[in-house]
């Protein structure tokens, strides 16, 4: 059977995780069968491994072993959650045993939103390179991202507004 990834990307403080925890409560809802990763989740590890130091290797070798495990419980649909997710279709296709169809989603949001939500939630040292780093990552996403990744905005929106927003581009509901 055919499988699916719904990609959800964007800049720090666009509300990627958020969004991915309400799009999964939406197919739950109409009993649409899922499994959802937070790409975060599978590259911590510190020092990188020794020849990955972009850790894209761990997290591949950790996504093939989550999702395999989903794959045998009969699940094809996948919501996948990280920074650049819409930037490596092609290692996390792989990775799930090749012939998957990705469905990307790229969160986007002004620098004063982003910066907002980031002032909310990073305490202490780290928030000014949090926001360095969502600016730069903003622009390479976006010059980036290929065609067929979707421009899903969240500047004055809720997380339930984003999420029936990104549920709409996958077409599960409806199937």
């Amino acid at each position: 059977m055919q499988c699916e990834v719904l990609l959800i990307g964007g800049r720090s403080g666009v509300g990627k995780t958020t969004a991915a925890w309400e799009v999964s409560a939406r197919l739950q809802d109409r009993g649409v069968a899922h499994a959802f990763i937070e790409g975060d989740f599978l590259d911590q590890v510190h020092p990188a491994p020794p020849g990955d130091p972009n850790r894209t290797l761990i997290t591949a070798r950790n996504l093939a072993a989550v999702w395999g495990n989903y794959r045998e419980l009969g699940h094809t649909r996948l919501v996948y959650c990280n920074t650049v997710a819409v930037l490596e279709a092609d290692m996390i296709t792989a990775a799930m045993g090749g012939g998957v169809t990705p469905i990307g989603a790229l969160l986007t949001a002004r620098d004063d939103t982003a910066g907002q939500r980031l002032r909310g939630r990073e305490i202490g040292s780290a928030l000014d390179a949090h926001l360095e780093r969502s600016a730069r990552m903003a622009g390479h996403l976006d010059e980036h991202a290929p065609d067929w990744v979707h421009r899903v905005p969240t500047d004055g929106r809720t997380a339930a507004e984003v999420a029936d927003a990104v549920v709409r581009l996958t077409g599960w509901a409806d199937r």
